[in-house]
């Protein structure tokens, strides 16, 4: 009896299996190598890569994390030592039908990771801002926690309240299609509900770059970033860069939200004033008799002058007095800010028409 005939049929199986594995796995291969890599390092950070690969864009940062998905730690954070894919970057031809994941989970639905996981899905409602681009700038951050309040044994920290208030802001804008970038970002806190927001110094400046200690230095770092993005958008839309701030006063001096502009804007002039008659009607009908004394005026600022797109200049209130600070520390008063500034932004984006 032969008993080599099966063995060798046997054989053959155990070939072909080998050789279709082996075809799977070079082209599993040679997929991946059409991706630009990269291996992370320490210091490296998502926005601080895509930054220096020339990837400003929102979108790319979205992109990045569905590609890299099971290679990212905590956050969003890359691990030294792991090999990454730079998003839209392959070596593929021009005529390749391969494509980056897209910004939108839907037409209706977009995503961004610095508004917390509870809030980084965003619906958007409608297409009111279409085409409109804003630079959104949180006062102070990194080293520098700006003007500094007090109820009871906690601090009121000016950066972390305007940072809250910008997502916010930035987040009702997104849901009426406009384009944000927020320039001040902290890669852990996203909105938060808290009455007392606890101060940290891990914000950095678009699109992830440490935060100088030294104001003209800061500030400057920040006008880069915006006139560097402002470049980069087409030409002729309508773009508005607005920074949020609080003021400190005397604990007895109550005031209202007040707007500055640079002189010669008048785009600024007619933003700010939009936005301040906005909130003041908002205010009749929320809390008739009340009254609004918040203003508009012109100011020498830095940002001001050195922006490139018509720049605001927004004061959310005197941190150290006591009604001035319900107007902070409450997630709803938060909030109400962000929608009637929106609505403010809105009435203005049809003016501009």
């Amino acid at each position: 009896m032969n008993y080599k005939k099966p063995a060798s049929i046997f054989a053959f199986a155990i070939t072909v299996y080998l050789l279709l594995f082996l075809l799977t796995t070079v082209d599993a291969i040679a997929q991946d190598t059409n991706y630009v890599t990269f291996t992370a390092k320490g210091g490296d950070g998502i926005y601080k890569i895509l930054h220096e690969n020339g990837l400003t864009d929102p979108s790319c940062f979205n992109n990045f994390v569905g590609l890299n998905k099971n290679n990212l730690g905590k956050n969003n954070a890359l691990i030294i030592g792991k090999k990454y894919k730079l998003p839209g970057q392959t070596t593929l031809p021009p005529d390749t039908t391969q494509k980056t994941e897209p910004v939108s989970l839907s037409e209706k639905m977009i995503v961004e990771p610095l508004f917390g996981k509870s809030l980084e899905h965003v619906e958007i409602v409608d297409q009111q801002l279409s085409g409109a681009v804003f630079y959104l700038v949180s006062g102070h951050g990194g080293p520098d926690p700006g003007a500094m309040g007090k109820i009871g044994k906690n601090i009121l920290c000016e950066d972390e309240y305007a940072y809250d208030v910008t997502l916010r802001f930035g987040r009702e804008l997104l849901r009426h299609a406009a384009k944000v970038y927020f320039i001040v970002r902290d890669p852990n806190d996203g909105i938060r509900n808290e009455l007392y927001l606890k101060n940290s110094k891990d914000e950095v400046c678009y699109p992830d770059i440490e935060i100088p200690l030294n104001q003209v230095e800061r500030l400057k770092q920040r006008v880069d970033a915006i006139n560097t993005l402002y470049r980069n958008e087409t030409p002729g839309t309508y773009k508005r860069c607005i920074e949020i701030h609080v003021d400190a006063r005397d604990t007895k001096k109550n005031i209202d939200i007040f707007f500055y502009y640079h002189e010669r804007s008048k785009n600024g002039e007619r933003l700010a004033s939009t936005m301040r008659n906005s909130i003041e009607r908002k205010y009749q009908l929320k809390q008739p008799g009340r009254g609004y004394s918040g203003d508009v005026s012109t100011r020498s600022l830095y940002m001001l002058e050195k922006t490139m797109p018509t720049a605001v200049f927004i004061e959310l209130g005197n941190i150290n007095h006591a009604r001035d600070q319900q107007r902070l520390i409450y997630e709803n008063n938060r909030q109400a800010l962000a929608r009637w500034m929106c609505d403010g932004v809105m009435e203005d984006f049809k003016k501009s028409k």
